[in-house]
């Protein structure tokens, strides 16, 4: 049985370590979205610049969900030889070099800039629930809904300002990408600190009482996968597509771009009370019917009315998805009892996840080159709100998966 780190000293006062945590978490937060709601509102800029198919557009914004799909699982395995912190470090060092990448100017440094940023995300995905359920034991609800209500409100910004911004800078799309690099380094500024506060003292042979079964054979976990990666495809198919959709029903540019920002703007609510509520509760299934009623009228209300009730559907839309959210990322926490499965599981739920979401903006863009009607895109988002209450329901009931 090898040695593991039980103890530790603090080379920071313990008031200083809880702020800089603190920052940490909300300004890494901030950059596990933005970077790719941004590209909604320029995507067709960049398909005219790079000459690019409505399909590889599509493929553009899942490039970073099939990175989460096939790294995730393997994220907490880190773990086992460097610190969060520092894994979290070099996310950042990552993240900063595939923005760079992202907007050097060609198709090929354009997906591979993206699968570059999709990488470093999928890092702080897995591992900022597990550092907040480590580093905030007594705060988890709290510190989810602020993690949550961060990586929404910066989204939101993106998606909203996207266009305007690269106006502003007079670079167009690369500068609507870019700037989140500033974003990405003031992150890393303030994270250091962390990285080197700890001198890791080594005691005994302890070791955590390990899971009777791996978390593949858990029915639970893959309910929880599931409901993860079904809510993901049906934020990432309107995060990619309803700017283009919106364009072609009649609605100005920089509107378009702004309707993405204000379904973020609605999330930002329910991702901060979501977290709490669900924390209070015996087992969350009203929260996944609340969910699921909410997104099949949002659906609902752009299949038939197209852009007349476009506000509402939108509201409703992202209050849903903010609420799906939150919950996905706490079942991460409220299902399991040891700190090291709350990595696993989070790794499972993201990797089967985002491979399913990963499909989603593609297939949606699919059927509208099939018939040129925006109507069965939506159809195919309608169908699947049934299994993902299914899978919610059954994430929601009070069990374990250790």
């Amino acid at each position: 049985m090898k040695s593991t780190k039980v103890a530790s000293d603090s080379l920071l006062p313990n008031k200083i370590k809880i702020i800089l945590s603190f920052l940490g978490v909300v300004l890494i937060a901030a950059n596990l979205r933005a970077p790719l709601t941004a590209v909604g509102p320029v995507l067709n800029e960049i398909r005219n610049a790079l000459d690019l198919s409505i399909t590889a557009a599509g493929f553009l914004t899942t490039i970073p969900l099939f990175v989460f799909a096939c790294f995730s699982i393997l994220i907490p395995k880190l773990t086992q030889y460097y610190t969060i912190e520092r894994i979290l470090f070099c996310a950042l060092l990552l993240l900063s070099l595939g923005l760079y990448t992202r907007i050097s100017g060609t198709t090929t440094s354009l997906f591979i800039g993206s699968a570059i940023v999709g990488c470093a995300i999928c890092i702080g995905n897995v591992l900022i629930p597990a550092f907040i359920k480590k580093d905030f034991p007594n705060a988890t609800g709290v510190m989810m809904g602020i993690y949550a209500v961060s990586m929404n409100l910066t989204a939101a910004l993106a998606s909203g300002f996207s266009i305007s911004i690269g106006k502003t800078t007079t670079y167009g799309w690369k500068g609507s990408l870019g700037i989140w690099m500033a974003v990405a380094i003031v992150a890393l500024v303030l994270w250091s600190p962390l990285v080197f506060q700890k001198k890791e003292i080594k005691m005994g042979t302890a070791e955590p009482k390990p899971m009777s079964k791996s978390i593949l054979q858990s029915k639970l976990a893959w309910q929880i996968s599931l409901f993860m990666g079904l809510q993901s495809l049906m934020y990432y198919c309107l995060v990619a597509w309803l700017p283009i959709v919106l364009q072609e029903w009649g609605m100005p540019n920089e509107d378009s771009g702004w309707i993405l920002s204000y379904i973020q703007m609605a999330m930002l609510p329910v991702t901060f009370a979501g977290p709490i509520i669900a924390n209070k509760m015996a087992n969350q299934k009203v929260l996944v019917l609340l969910v699921s009623a909410a997104m099949a009228l949002s659906i609902l209300l752009l299949i038939v009315f197209k852009t007349d009730y476009i506000y509402l559907a939108a509201i409703l839309f992202g209050m849903a998805s903010g609420l799906a959210f939150s919950l996905s990322m706490m079942f991460f926490v409220l299902r399991t009892k040891q700190n090291e499965t709350v990595a696993k599981i989070s790794g499972m739920a993201q990797s089967i996840g985002y491979f399913l979401a990963a499909f989603g903006p593609p297939i949606f863009g699919k059927l509208y080159e099939l018939n040129h009607n925006w109507n069965y895109s939506f159809y195919f988002m309608f169908g699947l709100l049934f299994l993902m209450l299914y899978v919610g329901i059954q994430a929601a009931r009070n069990k374990y998966i250790d």
